[in-house]
């Protein structure tokens, strides 16, 4: 488990200010005596528990990885194959655990307003692009449209603030590194859009015989 952090009472929460985290490392407990860092993020996402995301620091954006966004191009004619081809891609945002932050949620929504006041601009925990792209394919291959979205990472501490005592105590405290998609242009970094081809296998050569397909071009779905 990621560093848990717990503190017994309200009185405590006072002193946090002046004596720092230090003091409030979890002494290792028995199994079912703190919670995970799963139930504190349900709580913080349910209101169950009063959440907040603190000191966010932002990291350096940077180019993510290139995904297909659209279908397959495959050429089975001798001639160059040319098409318009529509692509989507909709790009979500994780924790450090892996978990998908909802958008629209309660976690997102907090991520929003703490890093919105620290850094004064907004935190968006999904991005949706469509668009079209004329595509040419040599003859005896197979295209398609590769998308790279920028991202960025946050990190933090997550406090979760119970009214009554949850796993015996009112605080918990927790740090995380959420990922998500930043704005166009962010550090300098830009949204990349590409053309990917290969040569047909051996097996999608024969395919083009036996489904009818030589001679010309087709469409198959990613």
């Amino acid at each position: 488990m990621n560093r848990i952090k717990r503190y017994g009472g309200r009185m405590v929460a006072i002193s946090l200010a002046t004596c720092g985290f230090a003091a409030a490392v979890a002494v290792p407990a028995a199994a079912g005596e703190q919670p995970t860092r799963q139930e504190l993020s349900a709580d913080c996402e349910s209101g169950t528990g009063k959440c907040t995301f603190n000191s966010p620091q932002l990291a350096k954006a940077y180019l993510g990885s290139f995904r297909q966004v659209s279908d397959y191009l495959f050429n089975c004619s001798s001639s160059d194959a040319t098409q318009t081809m529509t692509w989507s891609d909709t790009v979500g945002t994780t924790d450090s655990l892996g978990l998908s932050v909802t958008a629209g949620g309660k976690i997102a929504g907090i991520i929003d307003l703490s890093v919105t006041a620290s850094y004064n601009h907004s935190w968006s925990s999904t991005h949706a692009e469509s668009s079209s792209l004329n595509m040419t394919v040599k003859p005896g291959e197979v295209g398609w449209i590769s998308r790279a979205q920028v991202m960025q990472q946050v990190t933090g501490t997550w406090q979760t603030h119970y009214d009554s005592p949850e796993w015996g105590h009112y605080y918990w405290f927790f740090e995380d590194t959420v990922t998500g998609p930043a704005e166009n242009g962010t550090d300098g970094k830009n949204n990349a859009v590409v053309v990917r081809t290969r040569k047909l296998t051996a097996a999608e050569k024969r395919s083009c015989t036996a489904n009818r397909h030589e001679g010309r071009a087709f469409v198959q779905q990613r």
